[in-house]
């Protein structure tokens, strides 16, 4: 018997990177997964691969930054399943840049993606989990809304309110039973990282050096604490936000 045994997991998010191996693991654990991402595709290629070795995986469209789409989402989830037990807002993107120079453009797909995209989630999904008197709701934030990062002042701004925002949707829902918890990653060896490192060759470099630990993040790392916050052995944890950083951010 896995963690997760015949719980419902769904991960925004999950065509790649982290989001992928956290239904990758969760899977593993014995629950039905759903990959929803922005690009179908990429979020039906990780279900049918999960499928093909046999675990029960659904890959669906969502747009995080659109409320009809991540509503659409859980109400296509619930219908099929009947409950919802554990949701992770793990959809995110950033753009490094001086904050000075950044277009304001830009601002509005950050926030929109990052911030918006978990309060669509948990506007969604809280009022199933406070019927059923039970879930686990999971936001994959940052360590730079912890202590700020240098070329990402938006994006920290983002993160920041989604770590306030578990905080206090812990408060919340604790008495229907649910919690709300947020994992805080490190620099991580993603697709992303690589994307917003293009022009800045050395910044893997430098962010490696300055790890303690001396290597970057990789998926598995996250999506470990992913599953440890949605399973029951965090049954007393909530309000919480575990950094997994290899020790560049200790607070």
């Amino acid at each position: 018997m896995g963690r997760l045994q015949d719980k419902v997991v769904v991960v925004t998010g999950g065509g790649r990177g982290i989001g992928e191996q956290i239904g990758v693991q969760a899977a593993e654990e014995g629950a039905h997964v759903v990959m929803a991402d922005v690009r179908q595709a990429a979020a039906e290629r990780v279900a049918g691969r999960l499928s093909e070795a046999g675990y029960d995986a659904l890959g669906l469209l969502c747009d995080v930054t659109r409320w009809d789409s991540v509503r659409a989402l859980v109400n296509t989830v619930y219908r099929r399943f009947g409950q919802i037990d554990v949701y992770v807002n793990n959809a995110g993107w950033d753009k490094v840049e001086p904050f000075l120079a950044m277009d304001m453009a830009d601002w509005d797909t950050i926030i929109r993606i990052n911030l918006y995209g978990a309060l669509h989630g948990a506007k969604a999904v809280l009022p199933i989990m406070r019927e059923q008197k039970r879930g686990a709701l999971i936001h994959v934030a940052s360590d730079a809304g912890r202590v700020g990062s240098s070329g990402e002042a938006v994006y920290s701004a983002a993160k920041g309110g989604v770590i306030a925002l578990t905080k206090t949707l812990a408060r919340e829902v604790a008495r229907d039973g649910v919690r709300v918890n947020c994992v805080s990653p490190g620099p991580t060896d993603t697709a992303l990282l690589a994307e917003v490192g293009q022009n800045n060759p050395k910044l893997v470099d430098s962010l490696t050096r300055a790890i303690p630990l001396r290597r970057l993040a990789t998926p598995r790392d996250i999506a470990g604490a992913v599953i440890y916050l949605a399973s029951d052995e965090a049954a007393y944890v909530t309000g919480q936000t575990l950094s997994v950083s290899g020790g560049l951010t200790m607070v």
